[in-house]
């Protein structure tokens, strides 16, 4: 089975941005029910399906396939539920982890989450300072939940 440990937080300020790489993000969700998301996502020219389970703590199953391109563009514009999720994700390694910081764009714009991937829940990071509230256990922010819930709705 596929794992992630992700912790989530809101961003103080620009100061990540001088260091980081930044790409356009697609995605939309066939499934946004926690424990039973389905998501398609394309960056670039990669295109994946993902499954995630139902989460305990800040774990959960996730499950990643490549797909086609074009078959992830028509599953984005006829099955998945809309609006689609588009942010610009920039990616800033540091020490062994990377930082990925999400621009929301669209319904969801103003928004910016900075996430990292760790490989336990007990795992001590460093704390840029740049990086604002833990929101890790706040369903908000979570991507899938703002398809129902949009950031310029709150």
């Amino acid at each position: 089975m596929g794992v992630e440990i992700e912790r989530k937080f809101l961003v103080r300020n620009n100061d990540w941005k001088t260091a980081a790489t930044g790409s356009y993000l697609k995605q939309g969700y066939i499934s946004s029910t926690p424990g039973k998301i389905v998501r398609v996502r394309i960056e670039g020219d990669t295109a994946t399906l993902t499954i995630k389970g139902l989460s305990i703590g800040l774990t959960c199953g996730e499950w990643n396939y490549s797909i086609p391109l074009t078959e992830a563009q028509e599953l984005l514009e006829t099955v998945c539920q809309q609006p689609l999720i588009e942010k610009t994700r920039y990616r800033l390694p540091m020490g062994d982890l990377t930082w990925e910081i999400d621009e929301f764009l669209g319904v969801n714009a103003g928004l910016v989450v900075a996430e990292i991937e760790l490989p336990s829940e007990e795992f001590l990071f460093d704390h840029p300072e740049w990086l604002g509230e833990d929101v890790s256990h706040d369903r908000r922010y979570a991507n899938a939940n703002l398809l129902a819930h949009p950031f310029k709705d709150w």
